[in-house]
């Protein structure tokens, strides 16, 4: 648990250099400093893990679920699994910490703590990763990742784990406070309703490929589909055919962005009958088809060059 894997090279996010891997690899520690000035990445990569990085010095250039953002001195960023991310340009003096859960460690410390996993909290994070924090708050959160670090790395004791875990439940409790500023979290209800629409989120965003019938989700949590798309309609106000499809349109755009694959490699990796649906699927949601979505970007980027 305490014993440091490896010093690795961070490709699926390429801010972080250098990563220390600790607690059989359900926690990594993360401390970098970026000697690069200007570094352009065109690589987009989808997080196996749960992310939350502070920024100490400088800034960088981030696209995370297609949107740019930059992060800058005290900014928090948090990603839930399943985000889109893409490195643009990191200062020569950038310098960041955090950590990452593993998807299912993230998801057991998160029903002990029974508080980020709610729906409002998610989505607001979804449409807004970057939280600027105070001087008060980064010093906060300093402090639990340096208390994680000396459990993760020190002499191992018998209630280590419980530690740990308390730890990371009492971070979760503190961020939750700190979300309050900008949202107004409804308190964790554990009714019948709330743990399908849960069970259901959870299940849409750890399928890949996604399924596109609400009658597969229903089937799998034992409810009929007019039950799921109304309780899904009352937690989150929309039905569970608009959830699912916003999901899978994010698998779209995200392949969509990958030049080494063709259009038809997407439409049957994402389990499409045919191309001619593929197509009319993504333009009925983008607008455009997808050769004219790439022509897009091709543009965008010769643009930005």
């Amino acid at each position: 648990m305490e014993k440091e894997i490896e010093l690795i090279r961070m490709s699926s996010i390429e801010i972080m250099e250098k990563v220390a891997a600790y607690k059989d690899e359900e926690i990594i520690r993360m401390n970098q400093t970026s000697e690069q000035n200007g570094n352009k990445s065109t690589s987009m990569i989808r997080a196996g893990f749960f992310l939350a990085i502070l920024c100490q010095k400088g800034t960088a250039s981030l696209s995370i679920n297609n949107q740019s953002y930059d992060i800058r001195p005290n900014d928090l960023l948090i990603c839930h699994p399943q985000t889109l991310l893409k490195h643009e340009t990191v200062d020569k003096d950038f310098i960041c910490y955090g950590f990452c859960l593993s998807s299912e460690y993230a998801k057991r410390i998160f029903v002990m703590s029974s508080s980020t996993s709610s729906w409002c909290s998610r989505l607001y994070l979804e449409q807004h990763p970057i939280l600027s924090l105070n001087e008060e708050e980064s010093q906060l959160f300093y402090q639990y990742y340096n208390l994680l670090y000396s459990k993760l790395t020190g002499a191992p004791h018998r209630h280590q784990r419980e530690l740990i875990n308390s730890l990371l439940q009492a971070f979760i409790y503190e961020f939750q406070d700190a979300l309050e500023k900008y949202i107004q979290l409804r308190p964790t209800s554990f009714n019948s309703s709330s743990n399908l629409f849960n069970a259901f989120i959870e299940l849409l965003i750890s399928s890949y490929p996604k399924e596109r019938a609400v009658s597969y989700y229903a089937s799998r949590l034992f409810v009929t589909p007019k039950y799921l798309s109304s309780i899904c309609k009352e937690k989150s106000g929309e039905t569970a055919s608009d959830l699912i499809t916003s999901y899978v349109m994010k698998d779209v755009e995200y392949l969509l962005k990958c030049p080494d694959k063709s259009i038809k490699e997407i439409a049957n990796e994402l389990n499409f009958a045919t191309l001619s649906f593929f197509g009319k699927y993504v333009k009925r949601n983008l607008g455009i088809s997808p050769k004219e979505y790439r022509e897009k970007l091709s543009q965008q980027n010769e643009e930005a060059q």
